[in-house]
């Protein structure tokens, strides 16, 4: 199954990069997961974000 979400984030031209970062709930405080799908450019910029 994971071969297949990576299979499907290499389009034609375009190389994408899954981030998954760990985020503590403002309400609850508990942690959730955030995922986005970027370029790898982008990767760092968006983790060390708050």
């Amino acid at each position: 199954m994971a071969k297949k979400t990576v299979a499907s984030l290499q389009t034609s031209s375009k190389r994408l990069t899954k981030a998954i970062k760990m985020v503590k709930s403002p309400k609850s405080g508990a942690y959730v997961f955030v995922e986005q799908v970027m370029p790898p450019e982008l990767v760092d910029a968006w983790i060390a974000k708050k």
